[in-house]
């Protein structure tokens, strides 16, 4: 307005220096509305590049439902996995060997401490155990050491691996004890795993002499040994309604025996429920017998379960929840289904069909199977054996000493490998796009009380009494409830935060807010700038070719 009225002065008065004013303003004007222009331009296309950038992002969305649920797989596992009086027979040597290190080392023998003796006092009539891979007590994290077996001194070459972080020490405070693994084809490429405190030294050379005779002796033969389902569950019941071995399926494990699995489904049948309380959960007692425990390969009583889908494998040793005798352990539940978006959204996997590792759990994709098979694999690659506690690929067979002299130094190796993820496992492997999960809530409460324990213990002792020729200790009970929380189903979603549609939405919406543009204000434009073109270039040459005929008609 101001410069109108400028204008309109300048117009009436004729004034020269006034027009050039004018002019000038006129120019700054049209030098304002291009810069507005560009800028508009670049901040359109700025924001064209974030959306285009940001397409393949995802929202997230959490659906609760309340209905009836289907209940869940409960796999149950003694911790010990064995019958120690079944296993006495195969573990003799190994437990005669351990008991001479645990009265040469700590000067205790059979329960009753004695004065501590030195070492050149070893018996040196041992079996093998200890001459392919003696304890060894390290002096103050020398490279010297003395052979807890003979006695002698020997000089440590190779790596030394502390494995322990405890820095508390069963004996003197520069006692550290451990275990040297050699190359059995190159004496000389040897490692040294050292442990703080005794107790886990002991325990993890028992370990490694006893997988190496349980993948010995045949699969049938270690069912037998191990737990029945008559020998582990007293009562049971589901949903208010009795229930027995007939609902469990046995299965053996590695590490912790024969397992049994409550609601496996298969037999095609899978128990839901409707209402939610322990009182319509499962509801088991089970017999632990603390008194048939190897007392070197595990340290603590009591069960170990897991809740998992019926298509997945119980991964009993790394997530299991242990339970303990003498108590009522109640484990509440809410269900969650998790589904992610596969490639290009994320990094995950529908089925595991395009994971390069062989699946050797036989069970539905998971994380923890990619791992695992993938470490089994590169270990008969490397060692030409199988790890005990992993399921066997296709014509490989378990390690042991016979055999595979070299195993457990080779397999120490390639584990450290894995733990630093040099073995390329944790880069293969991804996580799957769909999975179920059960968040578990757990309680304790004193089982049976002292006022009920006198008659508890008389019937469960009689039920079980055509077995047992006594009564039954409070301590070698476990009482176990597993039941939903609630019947609210959360179901956790990822869904395409843009779409095509909702991206020319974007486009549209900056094009309108910056330059005023439309659909409408897009076909002008189109109009414009390539009908009207059109036509002009296309008249232009009408009347050129009109003109060229007249002339030379004329």
């Amino acid at each position: 307005t101001l410069s109108e009225l400028m204008r309109w002065y300048c117009l009436n008065t004729n004034t020269h220096g006034c027009r050039r004013i004018v002019v000038s303003r006129g120019r700054l004007r049209r030098l304002l509305w291009i810069l507005l222009t560009l800028s508009a331009v670049g901040l359109i296309l700025w924001q064209c590049a974030e959306l285009l950038m940001n397409y393949y992002s995802a929202s997230v969305s959490v659906t609760v439902q309340f209905q009836k649920l289907p209940f869940p797989a409960v796999t149950i596992c003694n911790i010990n996995p064995y019958k120690y009086s079944a296993m006495k027979e195969y573990l003799s040597e190994l437990d005669k060997e351990t008991k001479k290190a645990l009265e040469t080392f700590y000067g205790f023998s059979e329960g009753k401490t004695k004065v501590r003796r030195s070492v050149d006092e070893w018996n040196s009539t041992g079996s093998d155990f200890f001459q392919q891979i003696p304890l060894l007590k390290v002096e103050d994290f020398s490279r010297t050491a003395t052979d807890l077996h003979s006695g002698q001194k020997r000089k440590i070459e190779g790596s030394v691996f502390h494995k322990d972080s405890s820095i508390v020490n069963s004996g003197d405070s520069n006692d550290i004890i451990g275990f040297q693994l050699c190359d059995a084809n190159n004496s000389s490429e040897c490692a040294l795993y050292t442990f703080s405190s005794g107790v886990n030294a002991i325990q993890e050379w028992y370990k490694l002499h006893y997988m190496n005779i349980m993948a010995q002796i045949p699969l049938e033969t270690k069912e037998k040994l191990s737990y029945s389902a008559d020998d582990l569950l007293l009562t049971c019941f589901f949903d208010g309604l009795s229930c027995d071995k007939r609902h469990f399926t046995r299965f053996h494990h590695p590490l912790h025996g024969n397992c049994y699995t409550f609601n496996s489904g298969e037999n095609g049948t899978i128990l839901s429920t409707s209402t939610g309380g322990s009182e319509y959960g499962l509801q088991v007692v089970l017999y632990i017998d603390e008194a048939d425990y190897n007392p070197f390969l595990v340290t603590s009583t009591g069960a170990k379960i897991i809740v998992h889908d019926q298509n997945e494998y119980p991964f009993i040793e790394d997530i299991g929840t242990e339970i303990e005798t003498a108590a009522a352990t109640s484990i509440g539940m809410h269900f969650t289904r998790s589904r992610k978006l596969s490639k290009p959204y994320s990094d995950c996997t529908e089925t595991g069909a395009d994971i390069p590792v062989e699946n050797l759990y036989n069970k539905s994709y998971s994380l923890q199977i990619c791992l695992h098979s993938c470490f089994q694999k590169a270990m008969v690659d490397s060692c030409g054996c199988a790890q005990y506690a992993q399921p066997l690929p296709a014509g490989a067979e378990y390690c042991n000493y016979k055999k595979n002299p070299n195993w457990m130094y080779c397999y120490y190796r390639l584990h450290e490998k894995f733990v630093k993820e040099q073995l390329g496992c944790q880069q293969i492997c991804k996580d799957a796009c769909s999975f179920k999960e059960w968040a578990l809530t757990t309680s304790i409460a004193q089982w049976p009380s002292t006022v009920s324990e006198d008659w508890m213990l008389r019937v469960l002792s009689w039920d079980k009494g055509q077995k047992l020729n006594k009564k039954l200790n409070k301590t070698d009970l476990a009482n176990l409830m597993v039941f939903y929380k609630d019947l609210n189903e959360r179901f956790i979603s990822e869904n395409p935060a843009n779409t095509l549609v909702i991206l020319l939405s974007n486009f549209g919406g900056q094009l309108g807010l910056w330059m005023s543009c439309s659909v409408v204000c897009v076909i002008e434009i189109v109009e414009v700038f390539f009908i009207d073109s059109l036509s002009i270039v296309m008249r232009r040459q009408w009347q050129k070719a009109k003109k060229w005929w007249n002339d030379r008609k004329r």
